[in-house]
């Protein structure tokens, strides 16, 4: 039943999107429901940021004396739930769990011309420097490893490390994989997806089940109901279908032609790339990225699909805790 939710709202914003035939242009304020349409109460360690154009909610937790982690979500559009259990990094060191203006617990988010890199790096920055920090280490996940990627290049003197976790830093790549990935389902699936949608009948009941085959297999596989609710109740599509397009392998939106593998090679920080074993991301992809980037260290996630917070957080997060410890052991003391 939560799966079948999941495919429920990613039909919905597909319909739309591509019912619509053009995005909003991007000075032009598009019709949204908010992300969230009350403010739930704070728990310990959560706070509100006054943003421009809006708020964004955070949460602070551990009380370790290590190099604080801010922790990046994917989507865009989407929001934080999902990295919950990376929230026991917090042994070692403060780790800073946000959603991006637009998504979850934060804010609402209807004016495409904020829906841009620029605005979520400058965001970012506003809780970086909120909370004190001048350096810190950034795990970002599928789209936030962009995201943690352009601060990096903004911002180099405040990013001890990245952690680059299911990495969406060649988006053509990406669709190319995931289109590949299409390829593998069953027969009837692949039939579905190319039939409804050059119909554009996306909640043609076959096409539901083709997308829930290929999310069973390489976005999740065992998803932790309440947060996937969560996760859904309080997502973007609007977001999403603005920056990606209406699904994982069919993107039309304005990061189609992002690429940022040209710059790798300049990076000058310890970096991880993390990728599940049955990724979308693509293993093979991944580990190429790595070695683009100097001195990178490469793991895969093993039993994991895209969501590999949920389908192994142990070993992510004994991979993502040693990295940030051996990068903290290194640095000299200030």
């Amino acid at each position: 039943m939560k799966r079948n939710l999941m495919l429920a709202v990613a039909l919905a914003s597909l319909a739309a999107a591509c019912g619509e035939g053009k995005r909003a242009a991007p000075d032009t304020p598009a019709k949204s429901e908010p992300a969230a349409a009350t403010s739930p109460a704070l728990g310990p360690g959560e706070a509100y940021l006054a943003v421009p154009d809006g708020r964004i909610w955070y949460k602070k937790t551990g009380a370790g004396a290590g190099t604080p982690v801010i922790l990046l979500h994917g989507g865009p559009g989407y929001n934080s739930f999902y990295l919950k259990p990376l929230e026991a990094l917090g042994d070692d060191r403060p780790v800073i769990r946000y959603d991006q203006l637009g998504g979850g617990r934060s804010g609402p988010m209807t004016d495409t011309s904020l829906m841009t890199i620029p605005h979520f790096v400058r965001e970012l920055d506003s809780l970086r420097a909120a909370l004190g920090y001048d350096r810190i280490h950034l795990l970002g996940h599928s789209w936030g490893t962009i995201l943690a990627f352009e601060y990096y290049r903004a911002h180099p003197e405040h990013v001890v490390s990245l952690t680059l976790g299911s990495a969406a830093l060649d988006i053509p790549t990406w669709e190319r994989n995931a289109r590949r990935l299409v390829g593998t389902l069953s027969d009837s699936a692949q039939r579905a997806i190319r039939v409804r949608e050059a119909e554009q009948k996306f909640d043609a009941p076959d096409y539901q089940r083709a997308l829930e085959e290929f999310y069973g297999k390489y976005v999740w596989r065992h998803p932790v109901d309440a947060d996937l609710d969560s996760t859904i109740k309080t997502a973007n599509m609007q977001i999403y279908n603005y920056m990606q397009g209406p699904s994982e392998f069919t993107i039309t939106g304005t990061l189609k032609t992002y690429d940022a593998t040209p710059f790798l090679k300049s990076v000058k920080v310890p970096v991880l790339f993390t990728v599940g074993e049955f990724d979308e991301a693509d293993p093979a992809t991944v580990k190429r990225q790595a070695q683009m980037t100097p001195a990178a260290k490469y793991a895969v996630i093993p039993g994991a699909a895209h969501i590999v917070q949920w389908d192994n957080p142990d070993e992510t997060n004994r991979v993502v805790r040693d990295f940030l410890k051996s990068v903290d052991s290194a640095r000299p003391n200030p």
